[in-house]
């Protein structure tokens, strides 16, 4: 697959590979770099007031994630999943890119398959 230069066709790309992974457990799509970011999705029953702001500043530690886990004996970092109560929020980040995405709750086989579809799309996106 290649993907677009076009940030509309990423953000198409990135919710089509997620819900096509998740479908309906899905709850949000962020899209984020460094200095921006983006909801690219959110569910149609939950309330859109939600501080993005504070959620995306946590997950930009994933760009020293990736740094930090470089060359460990456990392999490449891959993905991170943080479990709450009534959800789950799954962060992927490739280069200087992220996605995080929260979800109802999930089996484990349902992270790995969004966290594969998402590092693909953003590989393939570029730097």
């Amino acid at each position: 697959m290649s993907m677009p230069d076009d940030p509309e066709e990423l953000a198409s790309e990135l919710v089509s590979v997620c819900r096509t992974a998740i479908g309906d457990d899905i709850r949000s799509i962020t899209y984020f770099t460094a200095d921006d970011y983006e909801q690219l999705y959110l569910r149609d029953d939950l309330e859109r007031d939600a501080d993005l702001d504070r959620f995306v500043e946590n997950e930009r530690l994933g760009f020293t994630s990736q740094i930090t886990y470089g060359d460990s004996e456990l392999g490449d970092y891959e993905f991170t999943i943080r479990v709450f109560e009534w959800g789950y929020v799954t962060r992927v980040v490739a280069g200087e890119r992220g996605v995080f995405v929260t979800t109802d709750p999930l089996n484990v086989n349902g992270f790995h398959e969004v966290a594969t579809a998402v590092r693909s799309v953003l590989e393939e996106a570029g730097p």
